[in-house]
């Protein structure tokens, strides 16, 4: 049984041994975009600090997570920006906060807040368990003003396991204090049954959104994480055929659409494929792979990739391996014709034939930038006219797709911010 997605060329099927996933329901081109997704929920990433205004909370608009300009950040003479009910969270505009005031910070949930950020034995916890609890206060506050919503949440991946209960265990004595602040009666009721059921669904699809790239920077960190309920479909391969792109900082202030993923496809796959994202940067080796999967969703890979790595006897960085095998022996045309070939097989995407089937991969779909390892995906394309610049989903370089060979920089488009 099949579910058509909304406005898209994809439909959710059960997929044996692997659940429920994304397959093409038509031919899909190369940077076609087939899914736009807004989300259900958005919660911040970032620690509880009594710090107030002086923390790094104050560094992004807290509806639509925004990076606020320096003058927002800490200016005290901006009252209309400033939650008038608390003194922790800042807004880009009086309109967000306008919005924000009516859906994600409510007045339950800004009393909520307060009294977690004055709580110290949840602020020496670890920031996964205080990230936590500021999901827990987004759901039970999405079950108020969104029961439908709500709902789609509880629908969604994910039941509890010995690690969820057992965060539902020190959580829930906390986030059930608070319901005594306001009239909220979440429609499901509040247990810790429920608890450890929302942590799980949250372990399973919460998508985070990234704090702005730098190239010296090599810690990335998340500002956000949502809950895309379409996006949660796709299922995980090593060598993705398809990518994410978020805009948060994109766009005029008052685009509400700011935190929507869009989805675009990396190569052309056929109608009836499996549609897969990568969920973390594809350079990462085999054992780390493997270890984040598990740890992180609960499954071993047993994708095209995986089976190949698995019997390499060095497991070092792919990105190492890749630039030894490019400058031995890669033949450019060679590699092209091959991944046509494999673009066009249903079995095996990667070819069967090739010892390293993701060297193509490598080369052509990912970012050369520093400190980014960034996914390449073409831009949408015009007409029938098939796209020759492809767009980084992390720093946003655009690079044109006939100069694989090019020295780093020189064939460079500059984003604009």
């Amino acid at each position: 049984m099949s579910l058509a997605v909304p406005n898209s060329p994809l439909k959710v099927e059960e997929m044996m041994g692997r659940g429920r996933g994304m397959v093409a329901s038509q031919p899909l081109k190369a940077g076609e975009i087939i899914l736009r997704d807004s989300p259900i929920l958005l919660y911040s990433a970032l620690p509880f600090s009594t710090q107030s205004l002086s923390s790094s909370s104050s560094c992004f608009c807290y509806h639509c997570f925004r990076t606020l300009p320096p003058s927002l950040q800490g200016d005290s003479s901006s009252p209309t920006v400033l939650c008038p009910s608390c003194p922790h969270h800042r807004f880009c505009s009086v309109t967000c906060l306008s919005k924000a005031q009516n859906s994600s910070h409510s007045l339950w949930l800004c009393q909520a807040l307060s009294h977690l950020e004055a709580n110290s034995q949840l602020l020496e916890q670890p920031l996964e368990r205080q990230v936590q609890a500021r999901f827990l206060i987004a759901s039970y506050n999405l079950a108020n003003i969104s029961p439908s919503d709500f709902q789609i949440l509880l629908s969604l991946q994910g039941s509890s396991d010995d690690a969820t209960i057992a965060a539902a265990q020190f959580l829930h004595p906390l986030i059930s204090s608070l319901f005594a602040l306001s009239s909220v009666n979440p429609h499901n009721g509040f247990s810790l049954e429920l608890t450890s059921v929302l942590l799980a669904k949250d372990k399973l699809n919460a998508f985070g959104l990234m704090q702005p790239f730098f190239e010296d920077d090599d810690q990335r960190s998340v500002r956000a994480y949502g809950i895309y309920p379409y996006a949660s479909f796709f299922n995980h391969d090593c060598l993705p055929n398809a990518c994410r792109f978020d805009y948060v900082d994109s766009g005029p202030p008052g685009d509400f659409c700011n935190t929507d993923f869009i989805i675009r496809m990396i190569h052309d796959v056929p109608q009836g494929r499996e549609i897969c994202l990568s969920y973390f940067p594809v350079n990462e080796n085999y054992s780390s792979r493997q270890k984040r999967l598990l740890e992180d969703y609960g499954f071993n890979c047993n994708c095209d990739r995986c089976n190949v790595e698995s019997n390499w006897s060095d497991n070092d960085s792919v990105v190492e391996d890749n630039a030894e095998f490019e400058e031995e022996v890669m033949d450019e045309d060679q590699y092209e014709n091959e991944a046509m070939v494999a673009s066009d097989s249903d079995n095996n995407p990667h070819g069967d034939d090739n010892d390293f089937p993701h060297a193509y991969f490598f080369l052509k779909y990912m970012c050369d930038r520093k400190n980014c390892w960034g996914t390449l995906a073409p831009l949408p394309p015009l007409g029938d006219s098939p796209p020759n610049v492809m767009e980084c989903n992390v720093c946003g370089k655009l690079k044109s797709d006939d100069d694989l060979d090019t020295d780093e920089g020189q064939d460079e488009v500059p984003m604009e911010d």
